[in-house]
C-alpha cells in the first residue's frame, strides 16, 4: 500500500510536500491533487520513473503524458516555441485547467510526446501541484491518477482502490473539485485546436484566440 501523506499535528503541508518532492527525485510515483482530480506524478525528466506511469495505468506508448510546471519561466526550456496565441492563453487561464500542446524541445522524453514532437504543459492553479513541480525543480506528470479507461479519482481512497498497489505515495489534500479535467488545446495549430472539453469552455477560449 502507498504511503499516505496527510497533515497531521506538526506534519504542516510544506513538509508532506517537501517529503513528496524527495519521492520523485528518487524515481517514486506519488499521486497528488491537481484543480481537477488527483494526478499521477513521476519527475518529468526521468525516463525510467516515466515508464512506471504506463505500468501502473495499464496504458500503452502511444498515449502522451502531458506535465505540470510551476512558473512561467519553466516553460522555454520544454518547447520549441511560444506562438503569439499561447501567450494570450497563458495571460487569459494560467494557473488554471487549461492543458497547452506546444511542439516539444528537443529535451522532452519521446515517452511524454507518444512519438508526436509535442507536449501538453499547463500551471495547475492547485497550489499544492505548483508547490511539488518548484521543490522538485522539474516538470512533474500530470495524468490523471487512475486506471486507463477507469473513471479519475477526486479523493485519496479512491485513488487507492484503483491504483494504490501500484504506487509509491499519495498526497492526501482531500477532495478536488472533479467534475470535468482540463481543457486541452493545441496551439501548433492555426487556428488552434481544441483536442479535450473540459473546465475552460470552448466560448471563454475563443474570446483570447482562434479555434477550430
Amino acid at each position: 500500500m502507498p504511503e499516505i501523506l496527510k497533515v497531521i499535528g506538526d506534519n504542516s503541508e510544506d513538509a508532506v510536500l517537501t517529503y513528496a518532492a524527495e519521492m520523485l527525485t528518487r524515481g517514486g510515483v506519488v499521486a497528488y491533487p491537481t484543480e481537477t482530480f488527483y494526478g499521477l506524478g513521476v519527475d518529468a525528466t526521468d525516463e525510467k520513473a516515466i515508464r512506471k506511469i504506463f505500468t501502473v495505468k495499464g496504458r500503452n506508448f502511444n498515449n502522451s503524458i502531458s506535465v505540470i510546471i510551476d512558473k512561467i519561466e519553466n516553460l522555454q526550456a520544454l518547447v520549441q516555441e511560444v506562438p503569439d496565441n499561447a501567450l494570450r492563453l497563458i495571460r487569459a487561464f494560467w494557473p488554471g485547467a487549461l492543458t497547452i500542446v506546444f511542439k516539444a524541445s528537443a529535451s522532452v522524453s519521446p515517452l511524454l510526446t507518444a512519438g508526436t514532437g509535442k507536449i501538453g504543459i499547463r500551471i495547475s492553479s492547485h497550489a499544492a501541484a505548483r508547490t511539488i513541480a518548484a521543490k522538485l525543480g522539474h516538470p512533474v506528470t500530470a495524468t490523471s491518477a487512475n486506471k486507463s479507461h477507469a473513471p479519475e479519482c477526486s479523493t485519496a481512497d479512491e485513488v487507492v482502490n484503483q491504483i494504490g498497489d501500484k504506487i509509491d505515495a499519495i498526497v492526501d489534500l482531500g477532495k478536488t473539485a472533479g467534475g470535468m479535467g482540463s481543457t486541452i488545446i493545441d496551439v501548433t495549430f492555426n487556428p488552434a485546436k481544441i483536442l479535450r472539453q473540459g473546465v475552460i469552455s470552448w466560448d471563454a477560449i475563443k474570446k483570447y484566440v482562434d479555434i477550430k
